[in-house]
């Protein structure tokens, strides 16, 4: 027994292979797309919440350096130190200091 393939046939086999192909490669960036976003937000809640643990630290010290009020100099330092730190980190974060352009895939260094 003989099968008998005519060259419409075979042009529509591959085309639907290759439309196969294409939809299997689609899904797949897809879906790495959607892992590499999704590790990002973990990583943005995980940034969230030591920045709000250390600001209630920071605010829970002032709080009782300036309820228990006694010494000017201490209420300064508690008041003036983070000011500071967040004064430089706010600086650094909105310094450019270099332009890098982003690497495509496969560019080497």
């Amino acid at each position: 027994m003989t099968i008998n393939v005519t060259p419409t046939q075979l042009l529509a086999a591959l085309g639907v292979m290759l439309l196969v192909l294409w939809v299997w490669r689609a899904s797949s960036r897809r879906a790495k797309a959607a892992a590499d976003a999704a590790r990002k937000s973990a990583r943005l809640l995980s940034l969230t919440g030591r920045v709000l643990v250390m600001a209630g630290v920071i605010v829970g010290v002032q709080w009782v350096v300036i309820t228990h009020r006694g010494d000017t100099v201490l209420l300064l330092v508690v008041l003036g130190l983070p000011a500071l730190f967040a004064a430089y980190t706010l600086t650094r974060a909105l310094t450019i200091t270099a332009w890098d352009e982003p690497r495509r895939r496969g560019d080497r260094r």
